[in-house]
């Protein structure tokens, strides 16, 4: 995926601004790791904050990069956001905890992106593209066996996308920054690193005999660090 550096001033990190990474590849591997981040818009003064799950894409029409969000006509948010409003979008992987010998330096180790901008409607012509885009970000090669969405479902789908032209990446990495005073305090100190695990498969109540689990789910995990 292309893009612009997250070098705007709005994007701007400014609490640990050596955090910051430039890097579009780095970029790209965070939003192809993430499966979910958090839309945020102001509605009559009052903020809120929606879950989402995001694809990450390339528009057809000028070859920018950009992320994918779906959900229901019925959603006020979603017709908020589908209306153009000014957006905030983060997507954070967890890599760690990091315990230092005081409480004060404990924290965790992330990588964060952040996006501004405005939501817009995908293009009715690029509309299928685009959901199949997410299903096999979110759940790859289940398109190949899963029923599409009819045209009742489509209608009741608000797929939208958000330019990645202001964006920032934050990463906080390594270990515990302890104050020289507290080195010979005889407290472990280091770090816990979190990793995504995927369990085993469990049926649906309702499954019919003899279908058995398709190979491509022992896969879904691959690619996602």
């Amino acid at each position: 995926m292309s893009g612009t550096a997250g070098t705007a001033e709005r994007t701007r990190v400014r609490r640990g601004p050596e955090k910051q990474d430039h890097d579009v590849e780095a970029r790209d591997a965070v939003l192809a790791s993430a499966l979910s981040g958090v839309a945020a818009v102001v509605d009559d003064g009052q903020p809120f904050a929606l879950p989402v799950a995001v694809a990450p894409d390339t528009d057809p029409g000028t070859g920018g990069a950009r992320l994918l969000v779906h959900g229901s006509t019925g959603s006020r948010l979603f017709r908020l956001l589908a209306s153009g409003a000014p957006a905030c979008l983060t997507v954070t992987l967890l890599d760690g905890v990091v315990l230092a010998r005081s409480q004060f330096e404990s924290s965790m180790n992330y990588r964060c992106v952040l996006a501004l901008g405005r939501f817009s409607p995908v293009a009715p012509d690029d509309a299928d593209r685009a959901l199949q885009v997410i299903t096999e970000h979110l759940l790859p090669g289940r398109s190949v066996d899963a029923r599409p969405a009819s045209r009742q479902e489509t209608a009741a789908t608000l797929l939208l996308a958000l330019p990645l032209v202001e964006w920032s990446l934050k990463v906080s990495a390594g270990g515990p920054d302890d104050d020289p005073a507290d080195l010979d305090r005889p407290v472990w100190a280091g770090v816990v690193p979190l990793h995504q695990v995927w369990g085993e498969p469990l049926p649906a109540p309702d499954l019919r005999r003899g279908i058995p689990v398709p190979a491509y789910i022992a896969t879904w995990p691959e690619g996602r660090s």
